[in-house]
């Protein structure tokens, strides 16, 4: 699918010798990303030019959905029309329920096509738990022959539920990271003073339970200013009618407004701490994003997977509980009182944590995994 994840991985693979063609799964606009790649799109409407289908789909779904199969075309059968032209060494599909479930027919059809799987986030984590979800991924990880993860926790997993193939290896969901601009962006600890939170809610985000542990501690906040990123609305929401401003010195970056990846980074590069809080995800870009910058990590650990990067009370805090206010307040307070913590935690992820992800690391690592495959 057309995500910052996807195009970040496939970037690995330019100059690497191999043709890759993508088949965009969900139809979506062109783009100007990855213009080395043959991009397969256009294929799902039948008829592109009919006036009234985006209006009908929006307003009228169940209409929509009756109107369908005579609008659009079968995944399944223009897949394979592809597969069958372009006859590939290998199939990468990236999260199962968007992109392995509507193909899997296809590759149980053609089994000698070899089949890559990479797990992202919640893809097995969140969507185990769901009974409809639960059947394609016991369907869909038996036929599976090689699997990329973003944690260890979801090699178990797909284990668990039928992956007997080979594990290609535990990388992040959009690759390594450059640091050479963004280093430039990181500010010694003693200069920092501002809490960054990311500000996501809805499913699995738990940012008001970060906001209602911060408002404990407003003597403690003083000296510092929150800022709240990807806000979505029912964080914001949240802070208007509360009235936190009266409590803390809070700013609040609409997830509605684009902010460009290096303001972000600028922010985590001057933040003192930062603190992501979800009841599910895997291994989450942001918290390595923060770490490489220089942020104090305050992080939930859903599975298992945050500790996978973070030694709790070594080089950054651990939130077994996404819900629990006062346990999140304590890491909070621990670390704002703990100046130590903070310049040792600095300079294990400087030094020992950051370099695992830089980019040219990954890359060698996935070029050679997909090398192997051949």
């Amino acid at each position: 699918m057309p995500s910052l994840h996807f195009f970040r991985w496939a970037e690995q693979l330019e100059s690497s010798g191999h043709d890759v063609y993508w088949f965009d799964i969900l139809d979506g606009e062109q783009t100007e990303r990855l213009p080395w790649v043959n991009k397969i799109n256009g294929w799902k409407l039948k008829y592109p030019n009919v006036k009234g289908r985006y209006f009908i789909k929006r307003r009228l779904p169940f209409l929509y959905k009756l109107l369908k199969p005579f609008l659009e075309r079968h995944v399944e059968k223009e897949f394979e029309k592809v597969l069958l032209e372009i006859n590939p060494d290998v199939v990468h599909s990236f999260v199962l329920y968007i992109s392995c479930t509507p193909i899997l027919p296809v590759m149980e059809k053609h089994k000698t096509i070899r089949w890559i799987y990479s797990s992202w986030g919640s893809d097995l984590y969140y969507f185990k738990n769901k009974a409809k979800y639960l059947i394609d991924i016991r369907k869909v990880l038996p036929r599976v022959d090689y699997l990329f993860t973003d944690c260890q926790r979801d090699v178990a997993l797909a284990k668990k539920y039928g992956f007997k193939g080979i594990l290609l290896g535990v990388f992040p969901g959009g690759g390594g990271f450059n640091y050479k601009q963004t280093n430039t962006f990181i500010k010694p600890v003693l200069e920092r003073k501002t809490i960054l939170v990311k500000g996501y809610q809805g499913r699995s985000g738990r940012a008001i339970e970060v906001l209602k542990a911060l408002m404990k501690l407003e003597s403690n906040l003083k000296p510092y200013k929150i800022i709240v990123f990807g806000a979505d609305n029912e964080v914001e929401s949240y802070i208007k009618t509360q009235n936190i401003h009266k409590q803390l010195h809070i700013e609040s970056l609409s997830r509605r407004l684009f902010l460009p990846h290096n303001d972000i980074l600028k922010l985590m590069g001057s933040a003192l701490i930062y603190i992501g809080n979800s009841n599910s995800d895997g291994m989450p870009n942001t918290l390595l994003e923060a770490i490489a910058q220089g942020a104090f990590p305050i992080q939930s650990n859903p599975g298992g997977a945050s500790a996978e990067v973070i030694t709790h009370n070594k080089n950054g805090l651990l939130i077994e509980n996404c819900k629990n206010i006062e346990h999140i307040q304590s890491c909070v307070q621990n670390a704002l009182n703990n100046s130590e913590l903070l310049e040792n935690a600095f300079k294990i992820n400087q030094e020992k944590v950051k370099p695992k992800f830089e980019e040219s690391v990954i890359k060698k690592q996935v070029l050679k995994a997909y090398n192997n495959i051949l």
